[in-house]
């Protein structure tokens, strides 16, 4: 997979945006420890900007930025044969190269860049609020690879938006069972209750997670009647 495929297969913006929130909150259930957790969101990045994130532990990572332009991708596969330490300190020649100018301050954000100033990048992706689907640059690949950009690591769950693909995902990674309906609920984004919580992490009361919910911008438990 590159990322031409992912610009195909990858949610509309407001899909895109419910999913990176599903996940966020699922591995919030399962992980309360936030330096273990894979998936991320930040509601309150920026002024008008969220912000989704993916860490693997291993050097993989990928950002999301949703803001009232759209919304902008970037990955970064520490593998990749398209690494910018291998390309003398520059990103692959084209991957952000045809940015658009309203995404291009997110190119040079220094949360997405080194101590010197170079983005941290193997795979970039872009969609305009107005947009029908999502852009990528020119690329030339580097032959003879089969994942040169490391999207395939990178976005699996994003191009495979199913709770079957999380609950694989998610007992391979925490190494416990998971809930497939407790994970369709979560990706239905319905509110949680102490029931759903516990029934993908018996240890987590829903008392735990009301800042993960605040700061995720999940949808909030509905208030017991008095």
């Amino acid at each position: 997979m590159t990322v031409h495929d992912v610009a195909r297969r990858l949610p509309a913006l407001a899909d895109l945006r419910n999913l990176c929130r599903s996940l966020a909150m699922l591995d919030a259930i399962l992980s309360p420890d936030w330096e273990s957790r894979y998936h991320s969101f930040d509601a309150g990045w920026a002024v008008g900007e969220e912000m989704a994130s993916m860490r693997s532990g291993s050097g993989d990572e990928y950002s999301i930025v949703f803001s009232a332009a759209g919304g902008y991708v970037r990955g970064f596969g520490h593998e990749s044969a398209m690494n910018p330490y291998g390309n003398d300190g520059e990103p692959w020649p084209g991957v952000v190269d045809d940015v658009p100018e309203a995404f291009r301050p997110f190119v040079e954000e220094p949360a997405f860049t080194d101590e010197d100033g170079v983005p941290v990048v193997t795979a970039c992706l872009w969609r305009g609020a107005a947009d029908d689907r999502w852009h990528h640059g020119a690329i030339d690949f580097p032959v003879g690879r089969t994942d040169p950009d490391g999207t395939t690591a990178l976005f699996t769950l994003l191009v495979d938006p199913s709770p079957e693909a999380f609950q694989r995902f998610a007992e391979d990674y925490y190494e416990v069972t998971v809930d497939l309906a407790a994970v369709s609920d979560v990706y239905a984004l319905r509110p949680l209750d102490q029931e759903l919580v516990s029934s993908l992490n018996a240890e987590v009361t829903l008392a735990d997670l009301a800042q993960d919910i605040s700061g995720i911008g999940y949808p909030q438990p509905a208030r017991r009647p008095i």
